[in-house]
């Protein structure tokens, strides 16, 4: 195992990056990462009308994986995340799903405390470790950080935790790997525009898979198997997951689309990662049991 600190970041997933390290493919890298506002929010009197807002949502690397090649996909298993012992959430004027409510910023700073976060001294949260912002190089120009896509970037999908397994489709050679933005809880939605936001350390395997071809970013754990998308409504992120989970499946197994539909329609859940982002992201998941009983292999 490698590690890499955050003493360089990127703002914008971009292929013209310079590589902040190499690895071989099935290397395993444990990542220094800052929290979505660039550690700037440490003490109640740290405004958010005073940081530094080009310095923002910072993902640590990039990282050249070795033998990664353009048309092909890199494997990324999530081994480990760790934290610091405090968290920041915000909400404000414009900001998240109720930001028509306030006219300022707000903020709220929780200790981190074993497996749970301090809300205040009634309220303890379960720890729901989880990384915002990881991807890889897209297709075309530069993607900042704050926004979703086919690459990856800030999906903010609660399912992207330890135990975990991404395939990122890869835009050019070396795929230029980044991952930041870790949140020690945060529900589906992401309704204010932030969740527990920690700074810690993301233990990642990174796997060259250049005979994989994928359209968007897929997932999977110990019981379910799925497509992310991201789009500029959750109606049309939605859509585009589940059509890319049948057409994956039918690839795959020879199953007729129609027979198909319908069973996905019994199985599988369409689950909303975040709605608060300029593109919204939608996870499609599929059992295992099910995807195993049609002899479905990726």
């Amino acid at each position: 195992m490698v590690e890499l600190s955050d003493e360089k970041v990127l703002y914008a997933f971009d292929k013209t990056l310079e590589p902040a390290l190499t690895v071989p493919s099935g290397e395993t890298v444990r990542i220094r990462t800052k929290d979505c506002f660039g550690n700037q929010v440490q003490r109640p009197e740290d405004e958010l009308d005073q940081i530094d807002w080009d310095h923002i949502n910072p993902a640590t690397g990039p990282i050249f994986v070795e033998g990664a090649k353009a048309g092909g996909a890199l494997k990324v298993t999530i081994d480990a995340i760790e934290f610091d012992g405090q968290s920041a959430s915000c909400t404000g004027k414009d900001e998240g799903v109720c930001g028509d409510r306030f006219e300022a910023w707000s903020t709220h700073l929780c200790a981190i405390d074993g497996d749970e976060v301090v809300w205040d001294e009634r309220l303890r949260i379960p720890l729901r470790p989880m990384i915002g912002v990881i991807g890889v190089a897209p297709v075309a120009g530069a993607v900042n950080c704050g926004t979703p896509g086919s690459h990856g970037g800030n999906m903010d999908n609660t399912a992207i935790t330890t135990g975990a397994t991404l395939y990122f489709p890869v835009a050019v050679d070396g795929a230029l790997f980044g991952c930041g933005d870790m949140h020690a809880a945060m529900g589906d939605g992401e309704i204010s525009v932030s969740g527990a936001e920690a700074a810690g350390y993301a233990t990642v395997t990174l796997t060259a898979l250049p005979e994989l071809s994928v359209p968007d970013p897929l997932i999977e754990n110990e019981t379910h198997f799925g497509v992310i998308a991201s789009a500029e409504t959750l109606d049309a992120a939605a859509d585009r997951a589940v059509h890319e989970m049948v057409d994956l499946i039918c690839d795959r197994t020879g199953e007729k689309p129609d027979e198909m539909v319908m069973l996905l329609s019994l199985v599988a859940d369409v689950q909303v990662c975040q709605m608060v982002d300029p593109e919204k992201t939608v996870r499609f998941m599929v059992p295992k049991y099910v995807l195993d009983a049609l002899g479905f292999a990726l």
